[in-house]
């Protein structure tokens, strides 16, 4: 049987306990032997990665006494739970959670119809919230140039109009051509309708049908798809599958993101 040795060493010999800190996010320390000093922004198996207020990342390894925590050394271990990623909106921006609602800048997002402003809605109502952007429809854009002189854009009031089927040698173009300047930004996607800016994917089927020329576009995809013949009908059930902005075509997505940098100042035309 193997004798107990107490452990005569004097007390004040005994290497100190150092503590054991969960490394949760935002946490600041620095490392031992380094001048680094920086905020936790993620914890791995082994690694946390560090951010200092210059906004470079590093990554260290979670070894014993590797630590100061207000000036005392410590040791860093995994918390219990891992740092949760940012809330993010359907856009993919960063959300923020309790922000209120921004007062309506002067400057205005048009679409051309109501379809149209209710995907916006979907995807990007939030950031449009806090960015103080109202978006407004027209009911198509054969009057945009009576609309764009009565809103009288300027400086401090842009303009950015969303236009359904903008390529190259249409009515949508010429008409584009004719409104756009300094302060009013004209931009379009390519699509007959903004049906068809939501992904298939997101819809279960294959791609959007060949519609025949001549033929009510929607109504021609109702049929094809074997879907009552209700687009009110249709187009909720579509806008209902939409949840983020992952179930959208980037061709839309790069415009709407184009149009609301422009009103609010962040862009240019």
């Amino acid at each position: 049987m193997r004798e107990y040795s107490p452990d005569l060493t004097p007390q004040w010999k005994r290497p100190k306990a150092v503590p054991e800190v969960p490394a949760d996010p935002d946490l600041v320390v620095e490392v031992a032997g380094t001048d680094f000093c920086g905020a936790v922004v993620a914890c791995e198996a082994g690694t946390v990665t560090l951010e200092d207020r210059f906004g470079k990342r590093r990554v260290f390894p979670l070894e014993p006494r590797g630590f100061l925590l207000d000036g005392a050394v410590v040791t860093l271990t995994r918390p219990s739970r891992a740092p949760a990623a940012p809330a993010r909106t359907a856009s993919g921006s960063i959300a923020v959670p309790g922000a209120r609602a921004r007062v309506a800048r002067a400057g205005r997002i048009y679409v051309e119809g109501r379809h149209d402003a209710e995907l916006v809605e979907r995807v990007w109502g939030d950031d449009l919230r806090i960015e103080g952007v109202v978006v407004e429809y027209l009911e198509g854009v054969d009057d945009l140039a009576a609309v764009v002189a009565e809103f009288a854009p300027g400086p401090d009031a842009r303009l950015g109009v969303l236009v359904d089927h903008l390529v190259p040698g249409s009515k949508e173009s010429r008409i584009a051509a004719s409104v756009s300047g300094p302060d009013v930004l004209v931009v379009g996607h390519p699509y007959v309708d903004v049906w068809q800016a939501v992904k298939p994917s997101a819809l279960g089927i294959g791609a959007w049908p060949e519609v025949p020329r001549g033929q009510d576009w929607k109504t021609g995809v109702c049929r094809a798809l074997g879907w009552p013949e209700n687009t009110g009908a249709a187009w909720q059930h579509i806008l209902s599958r939409v949840t983020s902005y992952r179930d959208l075509e980037p061709t839309l997505l790069g415009r709407v993101e184009e149009l609301i940098d422009f009103v609010t100042g962040s862009g240019e035309a």
